[in-house]
């Protein structure tokens, strides 16, 4: 058991060192982060990102893919830039990227630096938790807050790689964050909490597009939950949006201005609406991406597919791809703040959470848990009310007796447990399903859940051990690419002579297949690896070795996980 006197000690030194203590833990996840750089082969989205930002860059355009906005994709390809990386001029985005990357001296290295312009949104976004928490709450859940964090494996599996999670993370909880910051000014700092408003929110919607629906939304419930606990009388409310009208439309003037920068004060036509706009690659893009959610994206879910998705597939995300420990907690912490609504720090993570999860429901594009990324920001610190509530705090309104000190190693196994789990999974976060999705998580999802194509450089490896010749291939990443990509791609990954797997009869000798491909075929048969397990795994990947004597199954080896 855990001495009470020992937990207040702990609590006291968590709130005088919270800052310290948050950059340790910063720290770490750095460190965490950076090591998995030259361990994973490029995922299926980072060369087009890389190449739009190059064209960013060195062309002041971005129209290879306007259905993203620049700000990440320019952060991605900014240390490259720097270091001599230059575009070539091809006409397809994601070959264009590859390219890029595989014809540099060092396609390492060039690598390595995508993904370091992406770090920086992860340090924002722990600084956005921290800042939250230190305003509206005492110093132990700030810490805490910034524990849970950085040990979620979604976190740092996406802090990770050259994509636009991260950015939307950091940038959406800033602007969230400064909204607040806003509403609760008095008059002497609101123009200048209006500036940082607009200059956040710019910020978020040139990281990608769902800002402008998930900041709308948690602002739109944080205003439900303070009418529903305050019950504020109608002409309270009247002066209230009166007294904020003018600094509001103020932010909005700033966010368009840096908008307008991020698309380099371009003017022309947007060709849908046929009219001339100032950055008309804004408007255009954010039409394609209503267009895409409007007609699907391929999504898989427990075994099916479908191109509009289904309303629960994030709940059921959130549940297999968040640690079970960090579950129970943020369960807790969602009790506990339930139970003060009329607290304004209890309203506004449920709201910032609730505000992220609910939009991403009803729209038809599931295709990761990345999508809904910043929902861990309000988690966190849900997660870190709950396990402060256990530490420091007499649980009577649950009802239950049970002593003190139980709760307290309650808490202290909790942590424990969130922490281990994540560490035991390094470097493979991108992969990481807990205790629920079993020993084959890709009867549940896939895709960038699971399998992105971020293990094929392992691969390499794991087939150059075993003395492979020659390999029969079902992977997410095209190989067979016109010359001279093919021989980059396959020189890089360090692969041997390949073939495609046939989906009727398994090949003699080694089979390599992608559980995103395996799963989403729609084969109207069943194909020979549902019959078998695999011989083994290479991170996500399968890979089934077929013996010569008449390719029958029963002459497997005993499988090896």
């Amino acid at each position: 058991m855990i001495p009470s006197m020992a937990c207040r000690g702990i609590a006291r030194f968590l709130e005088r060192r919270s800052l310290a203590l948050a950059l340790g833990l910063i720290a770490i996840a750095t460190v965490r982060i950076v090591s998995t750089y030259r361990v994973f082969s490029f995922t299926i989205d980072e060369p087009g990102h890389f190449a739009c930002g190059l064209e960013y860059l060195s062309k002041h355009v971005h129209r290879y893919l306007t259905e993203q906005p620049p700000l990440a994709q320019a952060a991605i390809a900014l240390p490259p830039y720097l270091a001599g990386i230059r575009p070539l001029g091809e006409g397809n985005y994601n070959l264009e990227g590859r390219d890029v990357i595989l014809q540099s001296r060092r396609p390492n290295r060039t690598l390595a630096l995508m993904r370091l312009g992406i770090l920086p949104f992860f340090w924002l976004a722990c600084g956005v938790v921290y800042v939250w928490c230190r305003r509206h709450f005492a110093g132990t859940v700030t810490t805490l807050a910034v524990a849970m964090f950085t040990l979620l494996p979604p976190v740092l599996a996406h802090a990770g790689l050259a994509c636009t999670d991260m950015a939307l993370t950091a940038c959406l909880g800033a602007a969230f964050l400064a909204l607040v910051l806003w509403a609760e000014s008095p008059v002497s700092s609101r123009w200048k909490r209006a500036a940082l408003l607009g200059v956040a929110a710019a910020l978020a919607a040139l990281a990608k597009f769902t800002a402008l629906l998930y900041l709308p939304a948690a602002a739109a419930l944080a205003l439900l939950f303070y009418v529903a606990a305050e019950r504020p009388a109608p002409r309270k409310l009247g002066s209230l949006v009166r007294e904020r009208a003018a600094s509001f439309a103020f932010a909005a003037l700033v966010g368009a201005l840096v908008i307008w920068a991020g698309y380099w004060f371009s003017f022309g036509k947007v060709p849908a609406w046929n009219i001339k706009l100032p950055a008309p690659d804004f408007f255009d893009g954010l039409l394609a991406a209503q267009a895409h959610n409007r007609r699907g994206h391929p999504s898989y879910l427990l075994g099916h597919y479908s191109l509009t998705g289904w309303w629960y597939y994030f709940p059921v995300v959130l549940a297999v791809k968040t640690p079970l420990a960090f579950l129970v907690l943020a369960a807790l912490g969602t009790y506990t703040c339930c139970r003060n609504l009329s607290i304004a720090a209890c309203r506004l993570p449920l709201a910032f959470s609730l505000g992220v999860l609910l939009p991403a429901m009803i729209g038809h594009v599931d295709i990761g848990v990345r999508h809904i990324l910043p929902v861990y920001i309000g988690l966190s610190i849900l997660a870190a009310v709950g396990l402060d509530r256990l530490l420091t705090t007499e649980p009577r309104p649950l009802g239950i007796g049970i002593r003190r000190r139980a709760w307290q190693a309650a808490a202290i196994i909790l942590l424990l447990w969130m922490a281990v789990s994540g560490a035991v999974c390094h470097p493979d976060y991108l992969s990481y399903f807990n205790e629920f999705a079993g020993r084959e998580p890709a009867g549940i999802l896939v895709d960038s859940n699971l399998d992105w194509g971020q293990d094929t450089k392992r691969l390499g490896r794991r087939l150059r051990q075993l003395g492979v010749q020659e390999v029969s291939v079902m992977l997410i990443e095209p190989l067979t690419l016109p010359l001279p990509t093919e021989d980059a791609v396959r020189r890089w990954y360090g692969l041997p002579r390949i073939k495609p797997v046939d989906v009727y009869s398994p090949g003699e000798g080694w089979n390599v297949l992608s559980p995103t491909i395996a799963e989403t075929l729609g084969l109207r048969f069943k194909p020979w690896w549902e019959r078998m397990p695999p011989t083994e795994k290479v991170g996500a990947l399968w890979l089934y070795h077929i013996a010569p004597a008449r390719g029958s199954v029963q002459s497997q080896p005993t499988p090896s996980h």
